[in-house]
């Protein structure tokens, strides 16, 4: 596979500020910091999107398309738009439950266009009632969901293994480590990514 182009398209409050161009959109959901911009910018391999050492600061849908040649699927160039959600956990002022991120999410998840989700929990961290919330709130919607460890390379392997054995007992589901920072896992992300969008 090969990224030919990555840019910023929009914001969105909701489903109604989505530009129907046919492009097929995976959805990022996590917490507030857990890295769902950080990601975007991996697979960009450039600052693309807006991070933040604060919490919070993502308070609408942002829109990335993708433009690539090739990968599963045969050769042939396709599209995808990333949607960056607003992150649940946190909030200007303290914290809140999964009902933070839904006043966008459920607007947003109306659009029919949406053909995965990828769920972002922090490795660091298993077994946080937010993160339990909103796998159980993903299930209600229809659409198929990957769920992603983040900052695996701030394990020990140790901890790495007993997190990650831990996240997918409570989760319930395979939980796929991934580095932002070193590139972990995002070979196979796109590879997922790929035929998500070229069904």
């Amino acid at each position: 596979m090969k990224l030919i182009d990555a840019r910023f398209v929009t914001s969105a409050t909701g489903a109604d500020g989505i530009p129907r161009d046919g492009v097929p959109h995976v959805a990022l959901v996590g917490r507030s910091n857990v890295g769902k911009s950080s990601l975007i910018n991996a697979l960009a391999k450039t600052p693309l999107a807006r991070t933040s050492g604060a919490a919070g600061k993502t308070r609408l849908a942002n829109l990335y398309r993708f433009d690539v040649d090739g990968g599963p699927g045969g050769p042939g160039r396709w599209s995808v738009c990333f949607a960056d959600l607003p992150g649940y956990g946190y909030a200007r002022g303290g914290r809140e439950s999964i009902a933070e991120l839904r006043a966008i999410a459920d607007s947003y998840f109306s659009y029919e266009g949406i053909v995965g989700v990828l769920h972002l929990v922090d490795a660091r961290h298993p077994g946080l009632e937010s993160d339990l919330d909103a796998a159980e709130w993903l299930t209600t919607l229809n659409v198929q969901t990957a769920t992603l460890a983040t900052k695996v390379d701030k394990l020990s392997r140790r901890e790495r293994t007993l997190n990650l054995k831990a996240l997918e007992r409570q989760l319930g589901t395979a939980v796929a480590p991934i580095a932002a920072v070193n590139g972990e896992g995002l070979d196979d992300l796109w590879t997922q990514i790929a035929r998500l969008s070229r069904q």
